[in-house]
């Protein structure tokens, strides 16, 4: 192999975002010269000098293993088929070098996508390419700032399709860039534009989540429009669209201006409604995507006059239910869609009653969420799962799990000390705090919004200060998460533990890791002993950090809510006793989790054989059930093959 195929070969890899998941290939593509956190695989190969690639051309070693993962990636895109299945959400958690993701929606895309192509589904994404991404955390004085780094697609592996489409916006038609990346067999469309004449307009697909109300109504315009043209522009011939919470919903407007004919809006709904469906992420009003009537009337009147109905008909598909002044996005869908599902089973029966009534609100199933094993499953463990149960543990298999829960007590034993080792040494080079990898670690990792808690411990700092002097029985909080921007609360909160975690100071078992993402949740749920989750129940409305986590082999501790509801058994982790009502809920649940997290110290450090008792119990009744292969198998059989 010569060094223009290697560098053809190296390119090709780094552009099909398989790496992310595949160890072989990311190990082959990290080991490169010039490899740096953040940096990605693509834009490293580009610039590889000379001398580099006669190091490599030398190197056969180099050369073998290229060319292994090069037959591996042809064998795996010889079984595309051609999309008709398209999966549309504003954001995608492909890998951390890939930052077009703020948390768990854009990452539960990800996984979908890749569970997709591991499945041979034939899907498509479609989302928008975000020139700034989402932000990098810094934390200063306590508090969280945030700081943009303009992308290129040209050095992350997007190919530009050639193709541009408009998107109708009031007074202006908006021109948007198609790219795709590939992920596996799948096709991740985005939409960009950052194009020359389109002078303000270039903003709209800046930053995810960045701007006001207008801002984030225009980038689903351009979302729900534009993505539809993009499909037809590039030949994709679509039978099931699955909108990804409602932020795609204006996707309905493209499919029913194809469809309507002499301004039969009845007719041209329901022959779209045929091919929709809706899945919800929210169990609250207020996570609700809504646009007042003053803002989205100038938008949705151009529709109106294209298709000459009254602009009330329009309206109508979307208004709110509790308010005649609003366009709510769920709404729309709920109206349009053939079915809609919750992400957890506690979650579908919320959703019913919080969308009783509206569309098919009263019908709302439910598929819970699962995660990308090969994704989320350290490397030391994936080898090891490997080896002991072959392959088929990646696609929930419960024979699989049932072989990695026979485990030796040594093995889970010195797979669990590697991974605590590792994640120390990251803590370290992060905040200069100091891990015992010997010490009970309790991982807590998610965005930092009032309802999620993460300061629910600080309620009763006697209690926790207990737990944090006993050298007897060491514990170490690990926390990590991102404040929206302008999430003034979940920034308080944020600030409340930095300055909890600064007066322990570096050996006192409080630790923040500043500017979380993927790589950092990776380190986490390989390497904590325990998983923590406090949400307010029933505001967490499915959740997968605790998922990933017990993949890896730690043991959840929760509130019942979310996944965890329905798949406690007593003995596969813990539940937190929950407050009967509002009135000092915090404080008493805050007692009850502190309670139960002494309970699991004694255990770890005087009964550790039962501690990894447990650990076999949750691989076997957890492992098949909290995959994406599980999740795709439940939204393939009942959701996209229902008519």
């Amino acid at each position: 192999m010569d060094q223009q195929s290697i560098r053809e070969g190296l390119l090709r890899l780094a552009a099909n975002h398989r790496w992310t998941w595949a160890v072989s290939a990311r190990s082959l593509l990290d080991s490169l010269p010039g490899t740096a956190p953040g940096r990605h695989p693509y834009q490293v190969v580009t610039t590889l000098g000379e001398a580099q690639m006669e190091a490599l051309e030398g190197d056969p070693r180099f050369v073998e293993r290229l060319g292994a993962e090069l037959t591996d990636l042809d064998a795996v895109l010889d079984g595309a088929r051609p999309a008709t299945i398209a999966y549309c959400s504003p954001e995608f958690g492909i890998a951390a070098r890939l930052p077009q993701y703020s948390g768990g929606l854009g990452v539960l895309a990800g996984d979908h996508l890749k569970a997709a192509s591991d499945a041979g589904l034939p899907l498509v994404g479609v989302g928008l390419f975000y020139r700034e991404g989402f932000f990098r955390q810094v934390i200063d004085g306590g508090v969280q700032s945030e700081r943009y780094v303009t992308l290129d697609p040209d050095t992350l592996g997007a190919r530009d399709t050639g193709v541009e489409v408009t998107v109708p916006l009031p007074g202006r038609d908006v021109a948007a860039r198609v790219w795709t990346l590939e992920v596996g067999r799948t096709t991740l469309v985005l939409l960009d534009t950052d194009l020359d004449g389109n002078e303000a307009d270039r903003a709209i697909t800046d930053r995810l989540y960045g701007g006001d109300r207008r801002h984030r109504l225009e980038q689903e315009m351009v979302l729900g429009v534009g993505g539809a043209r993009a499909l037809e522009a590039l030949g994709i011939e679509v039978t099931v669209y699955h909108l990804n919470e409602g932020h795609a919903g204006f996707i309905t407007l493209e499919l029913i201006d194809r469809l309507i004919n002499g301004g039969d809006l009845e007719g041209a709904m329901e022959s779209v409604r045929s091919s929709l469906v809706f899945t919800t992420h929210t169990p609250v009003p207020a996570g609700i995507d809504k646009f007042s009537h003053e803002l989205i009337a100038p938008y949705l009147a151009l529709w109106a006059r294209r298709w000459g109905v009254d602009f009330d008909d329009i309206w109508g598909i979307g208004v709110d239910p509790e308010d005649d002044d609003e366009f709510n996005m769920a709404a729309l869908a709920l109206r349009l869609c053939r079915s809609a599902n919750g992400v957890s089973r506690l979650h579908g029966e919320v959703s019913r009653s919080l969308f009783a009534g509206v569309g098919i609100g009263d019908d709302i199933t439910h598929v819970t969420n699962g995660v990308h094993a090969r994704t989320w499953v350290g490397d030391e463990a994936q080898y090891l799962y490997d080896e002991v149960a072959g392959r088929a543990w990646e696609a929930g298999d419960e024979r699989a799990w049932a072989r990695i829960s026979e485990l030796g007590t040594g093995q889970i034993g010195t797979l669990r000390h590697s991974a605590a080792v590792r994640l120390g040494e990251r803590v370290r080079e992060a905040t200069g705090h100091e891990v015992n990898p010997e010490s009970l670690i309790i991982g807590f990792a998610r965005r930092f919004a009032p309802y999620k808690r993460a300061t629910l411990l600080l309620e009763r700092r006697e209690e926790l200060e207990a737990l944090l002097e006993n050298s007897e029985r060491p514990v170490h909080f690990l926390f990590a998460g991102k404040a929206h921007p302008m999430d003034v609360p979940g920034k308080q909160q944020l600030a409340d533990i930095v300055a909890y975690a600064e007066e322990r100071g570096p050996k006192g078992g409080f630790t923040l890791i500043p500017d979380y993402d993927m790589e950092i949740a990776g380190a986490l749920v390989e390497g904590c002993d325990v998983w923590l989750n406090t949400p307010i129940r029933p505001r967490e409305a499915s959740g997968t950090s605790g998922q990933k986590a017990a993949l890896n082999g730690a043991l959840n501790c929760s509130i019942l809510d979310g996944w965890w509801a329905e798949m406690f058994d007593g003995q596969n982790g813990w539940a937190i006793p929950e407050s009967e009502g509002p009135e000092g809920r915090n404080r008493f649940e805050s007692a009850s989790t502190l309670e139960v997290i002494a309970e699991i110290a004694a255990t770890y450090y005087t009964d550790r054989a039962s501690f990894v008792d447990r650990i076999r119990h949750s691989w076997k009744t957890l492992g098949p059930k909290v995959t994406a292969a599980r999740m795709l198998q439940d939204y393939e059989r009942e959701i996209y093959l229902t008519r």
